[in-house]
């Protein structure tokens, strides 16, 4: 995978675990949506927002595998 780090000395390029029980993804119901009426006229313009969010619940569920090179 691109987004992980490199193998080599004191890296950590893999996690192993349970990231259920490591962390929670906190999604709110609703979506706000706001009208924007004074760009882009004549046409109507609206604002969208989500609120999402999330909080590790416990770090010893997951580990990371330290590698040499």
């Amino acid at each position: 995978m691109q987004n992980t780090p490199q193998v080599g000395t004191n890296a950590y390029p893999r996690a192993f675990g349970d990231f259920s029980a490591a962390y929670t993804i906190v999604d709110r119901v609703g979506i706000r949506m706001r009208r924007d009426p004074f760009t882009n006229k004549p046409y109507m313009g609206f604002y969208t927002t989500k609120r999402v969010g999330g909080f590790a619940k416990d770090t010893e569920a997951v580990k990371l595998v330290k590698c040499e090179a």
